[in-house]
């Protein structure tokens, strides 16, 4: 039988450090589509599509570098993370041509793969006890949100002192100084005997001839779509679709005086929400149904984008939006991960949740490149927006069916 062992572990806390530090960087390139696409008069697709490949390059490393995890060990895979994120950022600081930023964005994909959810997911739900796994799950990717506090806000204020290049080194050298946590990453292989005697082969071909596992794959798609479009292009839809903010309301009195600050501003706003939502998605994965929570979180978010392109847009309804949406914006995340561990165990945890974290990566790459090719045809952001309330409630659907009893290793 497994020991105890408590919620807060150094592995845990090593592990928010990276966590906040790598989606601090990643929250924040909406940030610089404006920036980027004036200086250099490009089409919105054309950074959008820069995005796009970004994400799509994180799901195809994300199980490539949970596999590595797995083989080589978690430490090593994540400075192999850390140094392709760094090369990606300075590499991406001397682009010229959306040819050469999207090259690039594939290294700043892959160097988040590594530092990002799958990897440190798996070595925090390993060294975490049966009840505290979920919560453990929980605040590590709340530790994401954090960075999604930071970020935007962070760039904002360091384009307004040096160039969008500079920004990028900066970004390169803080992502390699997270590696002084690792020392802390150390964590135990709670697997049991039967886990650790079944190969990698066996669990995956298990995983793919199981039902429930395509049905997860698939209901990830969603949460990818809408939330790298909205990271993407949120800020620039703000920026230039919302009403004016008036003088002497309380948005000004802190100093967010324009649209393009409050865009950067509803990027954090997201994430501190989602600090909350995601850890109470945590404390009701551990007593009830992960499915039915799942497909609770989908609807709440269908419904709240189809209210929010319905209404004007308004400062006020930004901020509502943005708290709404935040409290369910990772929330997926540590029901999701801790459902692929329940049902096949901690062994190949890595792996298995970089695959589904594939179709929400494809999701991403849609979203995003979806944004700025519909943007440059109709000039506003309507119709994409309403693929994306299609495929929250398709989400919430395909969840329904999934059976959550956890299937035995069968060992030869």
């Amino acid at each position: 039988m497994q020991k105890s062992t408590p919620l807060f572990t150094p592995v845990l806390i090593a592990g928010c450090v990276i966590m906040l530090i790598s989606f601090a960087i990643r929250a924040s390139f909406g940030v610089f589509q404006i920036p980027i696409a004036e200086e250099f008069g490009w089409l919105r697709v054309e950074f959008s599509m820069a995005i796009a490949i970004q994400n799509l390059a994180w799901g195809i490393g994300q199980p490539i570098f949970g596999a590595l995890a797995e083989r080589i060990g978690d430490r090593k895979a994540i400075v192999m993370g850390a140094i392709v994120y760094a090369a990606g950022l300075v590499l991406s600081s001397t682009a010229v041509t959306p040819g050469a930023l999207q090259f690039y964005e594939v290294l700043v994909g892959f160097g988040i793969a590594g530092t990002g959810f799958g990897v440190i997911l798996a070595v925090v739900g390993r060294a975490s006890s049966d009840e505290n796994r979920s919560m453990s799950l929980a605040i590590a990717t709340a530790a994401g949100s954090a960075g999604q506090v930071v970020g935007p806000p962070v760039a904002e204020a360091l384009l307004s002192v040096m160039s969008w290049q500079m920004v990028f080194i900066v970004f390169a050298v803080t992502i390699v100084a997270a590696l002084v946590m690792l020392p802390l990453l150390r964590a135990p292989e709670p697997a049991s005997k039967a886990e650790l005697e079944e190969s990698m082969g066996a669990i995956l071909g298990k995983a793919f001839r199981d039902p429930s596992y395509t049905l997860i794959f698939l209901g990830f798609f969603s949460c990818g779509y809408q939330l790298a479009f909205v990271t993407a292009h949120f800020p620039a839809f703000v920026t230039e679709m919302c009403g004016p903010i008036a003088a002497g309301s309380v948005l000004h009195g802190i100093g967010i005086t324009s649209t393009s600050a409050l865009g950067a501003a509803a990027i954090a706003v997201i994430g501190l929400a989602n600090i909350a939502g995601t850890l109470t998605a945590g404390w009701l994965g551990k007593r009830y149904s992960k499915k039915y929570l799942l497909a609770g979180i989908y609807t709440g978010r269908t419904i709240i984008a189809a209210w929010f392109i319905m209404v004007p847009m308004t400062p006020a309804t930004v901020l509502l939006f943005s708290v709404g949406m935040g409290s369910l914006w990772l929330a997926t995340v540590p029901l999701t991960s801790g459902l692929i561990a329940h049902l096949y165990g901690l062994r190949y945890m890595g792996t298995l949740y970089g695959i589904v974290f594939f179709s929400h990566q494809l999701g991403s790459f849609l979203g995003v490149w979806l944004g700025g090719r519909m943007y440059d045809i109709y000039g506003d952001y309507t119709a994409v927006w309403w693929v994306g309330v299609g495929v929250g409630a398709f989400s919430a659907l395909v969840h329904l069916p999934v059976k959550e009893n956890r299937l035995k290793p069968a060992l030869a």
